[in-house]
C-alpha cells in the first residue's frame, strides 16, 4: 500500500484496491515518511475503513493532535460494546467518543471531573451499555493508568447509545428523558413499581428509544392496524387509558399526537410490562 496523507507520526491514509480509503495506525508508520512512499506493513497496528466521507475527514482531523494510547483506548472500547451487545455502531462514534475520552483525561487531569445529571436515569435505561461504560473507564485505568470517575461511564454509555440509534446527542438526551417521563407516568398510573430485571420491562424500554427516535425526527408509523387497534382498546381497557396519558403528555410537551399504531403499541407493551409474570 502507499502513503496517501501522512496524519502523524503514528497515522496516515491510503486507498484500498476499490479506491475506499483507509486510515491506518501503527507506532512511527509515518516517521520521515510522505506522500507516495510505500507504507510499512510491519508497523501497522489498526485499519479503519470508514465509508462515509464526512466522518472520515473528521476522524483524521481529530487524529493530529491525539496520542496514540489513546486512540488505542478508545478502539479497545468500541470493539468491546460491539461485540457484548451485539449490535452495529455507527462509524461516528470513533470520531464522537475519542474527542469525548480524550477532553474527559484533559478535564480529569486538571481537577474539572464534571457531574453526569442523567447518571440515575441511565443506569437504569440503559443497563447493558452502562456496564460497557464502567467497562470503558477499567480499560482507560489499565491502559493508561487514569482513574475516571463513574459519571464519565454515564457519558460513555451515552455515546454508545447515539452509535446504536444513529442520533446526534442532544436527541439521545432528549429521549432518555421521554423515557423516565413515560415510565413514570405508567407507575404513576397503576401505583407500582416496575419490574426493572423483566423481560417486558426490557421491550418497553427498547421501543420506547425508538418511539423517541420517531418523535423527535418527525417521523411516525403508518396506519396499518385499524381492525387490531380497536380490538386491543377493548380488551385492555387500563392500558389502553395509560397510553392515552402518555399521548396528552406528548401532546402538551413536544406539539406532537400519537397515531392510532403508536397508540397501539404503546397499549401492549404497557400491558405486558404491568403483568409480573
Amino acid at each position: 500500500m502507499i502513503i496517501s496523507k501522512v496524519i502523524n507520526n503514528n497515522v496516515v491514509s491510503a486507498y484500498d484496491d476499490e479506491q475506499h480509503e483507509l486510515v491506518i495506525m501503527g507506532r512511527g508508520i509515518a516517521f520521515q515518511k510522505k506522500s507516495g512512499d510505500p507504507i510499512d506493513e510491519e508497523r501497522i497496528e489498526k485499519v479503519f475503513s470508514i465509508q462515509n466521507k464526512d466522518i472520515s475527514e473528521k476522524f483524521k482531523t481529530l487524529l493530529y493532535d491525539i496520542p496514540i494510547e489513546y486512540m488505542q483506548v478508545c478502539e479497545a472500547i468500541i470493539e468491546h460494546a460491539r461485540t457484548t451487545l451485539n449490535k452495529n455502531l455507527n462509524d461516528s462514534i470513533y470520531v464522537t467518543l475519542t474527542d469525548h475520552i480524550t477532553f474527559a483525561i484533559e478535564r480529569h487531569q486538571k481537577g474539572m471531573d464534571i457531574k453526569n445529571a442523567l447518571l440515575w436515569e441511565i443506569k437504569r435505561l440503559y443497563k447493558d451499555e452502562f456496564r460497557c461504560g464502567l467497562e470503558a473507564i477499567r480499560i482507560i485505568e489499565d491502559k493508561l493508568s487514569i482513574h475516571l470517575p463513574e459519571d464519565e461511564a454515564g457519558f460513555i454509555a451515552m455515546h454508545i447509545v447515539n452509535a446504536e440509534l444513529n442520533e446526534e446527542m442532544p436527541n439521545v438526551i432528549q429521549i432518555t428523558k421521554l423515557i423516565q417521563d413515560i415510565l413514570n407516568i405508567v407507575k404513576y398510573h397503576f401505583q407500582i413499581d416496575l419490574d426493572e430485571e423483566s423481560l417486558n420491562y426490557f421491550r418497553f424500554v427498547t421501543h420506547l428509544k425508538f418511539f423517541g427516535q420517531r418523535l423527535f425526527n418527525e417521523t411516525q408509523m403508518e396506519n396499518q392496524n385499524e381492525f387490531l387497534y380497536e380490538v386491543v382498546k377493548e380488551k385492555n381497557t387500563a392500558a389502553f387509558q395509560c397510553a392515552e396519558k402518555i399521548n396528552e403528555y406528548v401532546q402538551k410537551e413536544y406539539n406532537r399526537s400519537l397515531i392510532e399504531d403508536e397508540m397501539l403499541y404503546l397499549t401492549l407493551h404497557i400491558d405486558r410490562v404491568i403483568k409480573r409474570k
